[in-house]
């Protein structure tokens, strides 16, 4: 009996060991796998190891990344180049051709109806038309139009060059004004001439603050130009860029959104401080409509004349605008008093009558006009020039 009870414990011994051994051993294999699974993925996240063969020992080394470039030395900004400017006199006459392709057509219809042999009602009101559609206004076309009526009944027959004469004498008197044309940009009473420039957005009041900064300093005179349009990021810019190419000194703030009087102040500040002849503020632009930066560019002027007498308020408008032009010039008038109209891109589809119509309406004189996109393309106006510009002579 003995010896069956040790038999059959020897037999669940053997059993016993042999199935343990075949339940471990799948554990433990599964066991390995995982463990090499972990090996990989810390080994995928460390820097690549390559065997040193030089030694001979299999040693592991970590291989460096290679050294960064080094860093490239940011370039200044390229300065233009230093011009001289030629003088101002007789730019006019130089221009005359370019202002006489663009407003030729004005006076060839006028010339052309005021030539007929017979000249009934019906053709004094073509005249007329011509004359509010060249963009003279209703009220100065009329005034011509009575006035050539008058003359021809007066003087009877007319040849060609009777008819020249006549409309010549009719848009001179219309164009001419007492008041003076000249720009006060002289040095004088120990102090600098001070030039505010205003005007609505897109009519070129930056562009032609830098022509006449080269047109005064082609005529030897020295400028300071203040940036005070301080609302547009690149005005500051390409003003300082115009000023550069001519040797005259920009006044800009660095920051954004700068107080425009302050910057006006200061370069008057710093005109007076260096004896320039002249100082050229340079205003945001802005819709005459809007009363809040209407009284911001009356508190610019206020501000100056704490410092110094403003001496010309040019406006600056764009000649295409026409009649829409003379609404907006109204506003600004009645704001900082203006003493001068500058009339840009003249030599386009503008209408030559746009001058009769912004003297009548403010009383003010057409100063300088813009025939073109080029740096000395700013001229003073001469109404001899532009009225036999417009007839072809």
């Amino acid at each position: 009996m003995i010896a069956y009870i040790i038999i059959i414990v020897v037999v669940a011994v053997l059993l016993l060991g042999v199935g343990g051994t075949m339940l471990l051993r799948p554990r433990g294999m599964h066991g390995v796998r995982r463990g090499r699974a972990r090996e990989l993925d810390l080994t995928g996240s460390m820097p690549r190891i390559d065997d040193d063969t030089s030694t001979g020992g299999g040693t592991a080394t970590a291989t460096k990344a290679p050294p960064a470039p080094p860093a490239e030395r940011p370039q200044a900004p390229v300065r233009p180049s230093l011009e001289k400017p030629p003088p101002s006199a007789g730019r006019m006459v130089r221009l005359r051709a370019r202002l006489a392709r663009s407003q030729s057509g004005f006076g060839t219809a006028l010339l052309g109806l005021l030539s007929r042999d017979r000249l009934d009602d019906d053709t004094w009101d073509e005249i007329e038309e011509v004359l509010i559609t060249a963009d003279v206004g209703v009220t100065p076309a009329r005034q011509i139009t009575s006035d050539l009526r008058t003359r021809v009944k007066v003087e009877g027959t007319r040849t060609p060059d009777e008819v020249r004469s006549m409309l010549r004498a009719e848009l001179l008197a219309q164009v001419e004004t007492e008041a003076t044309r000249a720009l006060r940009t002289q040095r004088h009473e120990g102090r600098p001439a001070v030039v505010l420039v205003v005007g609505v957005n897109g009519t070129g009041k930056t562009t032609t603050c830098g022509k006449l900064a080269r047109a005064l300093v082609g005529d030897g005179e020295t400028v300071v130009l203040g940036a005070a349009d301080t609302f547009r990021a690149a005005a500051a810019d390409q003003l300082q860029t115009w000023g550069e190419r001519v040797g005259a000194r920009t006044v800009r703030s660095d920051k954004d959104q700068a107080d425009p009087a302050s910057v006006a102040f200061d370069s008057v500040s710093v005109g007076i401080e260096q004896e320039a002849d002249v100082v050229l503020i340079d205003t945001a632009g802005r819709l005459h409509t809007k009363n809040d930066l209407m009284d911001e560019l009356g508190k610019v002027k206020r501000v100056v004349e704490k410092r110094t007498a403003v001496d010309e308020v040019l406006l600056v408008l764009d000649a295409t605008t026409g009649q829409n032009g003379l609404r907006q010039a109204r506003v600004f008038a009645e704001v900082v008093d203006v003493t001068g109209i500058v009339l840009t891109k003249l030599d386009g589809t503008a209408k030559g009558g746009i001058v009769i119509a912004v003297q009548r309406e403010l009383g003010v004189p057409v100063k300088l006009v813009g025939l073109g996109e080029g740096p000395d393309d700013l001229a003073p106006f001469d109404p001899v020039t532009f009225v036999d510009a417009i007839l072809g002579d």
